[in-house]
């Protein structure tokens, strides 16, 4: 992935005029994306992904910063960028009574270098519904045909803009495993989406947008690693969170306790062992490392910055990257026993 085939440096995207009339849904954004890798930009609504793939797929100019899409500027060089690359909207425009085939078929002929329109279709599973008018699919069907018609001209970059809302599981099982096929023939995938686990299972790298900017980046495996594991379980009655090694600094409120932490394995061996030794049983007991969706709900859904952030939100200066490539994580406080938890009992 030496060769960057997407790069962004300083993004602006404005909407209206100066001052109050306007709206900047895009606040100065870099990355680069390197070929065959997925890359997925996650965010709420209005966080600016869709403002952002819009310019990198040529279809609006950047209020100001440089973005490069196979080494050229997607929007002044569109007739060269735009037969290298597939693209997938939130919503396609297909006539409605057309049927599945000929809408293929249509979108082949204005298509540079199409493969078969009955090809496309087989890959996303539409071939047994190519008879059936574009009004008559089900919602999902919908998408599939949608991602067929950006795949027809083999691009080596495809965008892809929520490309399974709306269909059902095993329809977005086959999706993921299609795109991580392409992965593997080499093309590049930038990839938008609501749906976490489709962002943890596909992306090699991922961005979580909030208000106009990257608040975090980083591998999944690295972004999840910025929040603190936990512990759940309940303990026996008559046996007092109290009693629990210090170092797990517990509370009692009932019997449920969850502890937060950033050394899962210390102290759950901690929690362990000291339960064998005081023969107590802990019932329910779970333990597991934060999930994408805790780390995108406090990074992407709060009002101020994650740590590593200035406080103006305007870009990181800690562990927690704004570049592509950048390593996701966070500030820790640390005590004389190490790193510090919280836990909550109740």
């Amino acid at each position: 992935m030496s060769e960057q085939v997407i790069e962004v440096t300083g993004l602006r995207r404005r909407y209206g005029g100066p001052g109050p009339d306007g709206f900047e849904a895009v606040r100065g954004m870099d990355f680069t994306v390197g070929r065959g890798e997925i890359y997925a930009l996650l965010g709420t609504n209005g966080a600016g992904k869709t403002s952002t793939v819009e310019v990198l797929e040529g279809l609006a100019r950047p209020t100001a910063g440089q973005v490069r899409v196979l080494g050229m500027d997607p929007y002044r060089q569109r007739g060269r960028v735009r037969p290298r690359i597939g693209i997938m909207l939130q919503e396609g425009g297909f006539p409605s009574d057309l049927t599945v085939r000929e809408t293929a078929r249509m979108w082949a002929g204005c298509t540079t270098g199409a493969r078969p329109a009955a090809e496309a279709l087989d890959l996303v599973a539409l071939g047994h519904r190519s008879s059936v008018r574009v009004k008559q699919l089900s919602g999902g069907e919908r998408r599939r045909l949608d991602l067929a018609m950006a795949l027809l001209g083999r691009p080596e970059v495809l965008f892809l803009d929520e490309p399974t809302t709306g269909l059902d599981p095993e329809a977005r099982r086959h999706t993921w495993e299609l795109v991580a096929g392409l992965r593997e023939e080499g093309t590049t995938v930038l990839l938008t989406t609501h749906y976490l686990e489709e962002a943890e299972t596909l992306a090699d790298r991922l961005a979580i947008m909030r208000q106009g900017r990257i608040v975090l980046t980083g591998t999944p495996a690295e972004v999840t690693a910025a929040e603190p594991s936990r512990i759940r379980f309940r303990l026996p009655e008559g046996v007092s969170a109290a009693e629990l090694p210090l170092r797990l600094r517990a509370a009692e409120e009932g019997a449920g306790v969850e502890i937060r932490t950033q050394d899962l394995q210390g102290d759950l061996t901690r929690l362990l062992v000291w339960a064998r030794d005081a023969g107590v049983r802990l019932t329910g007991l779970d333990a597991r490392s934060a999930s994408l969706e805790e780390t995108f709900l406090q990074v992407a859904g709060g009002e101020a910055g994650p740590p590593g952030t200035d406080p103006d939100g305007t870009g990181a200066t800690g562990a927690t990257g704004a570049t592509g490539g950048g390593t996701a994580g966070r500030a820790e406080q640390t005590g004389p026993t190490g790193p510090t938890e919280q836990v909550r009992a109740g």
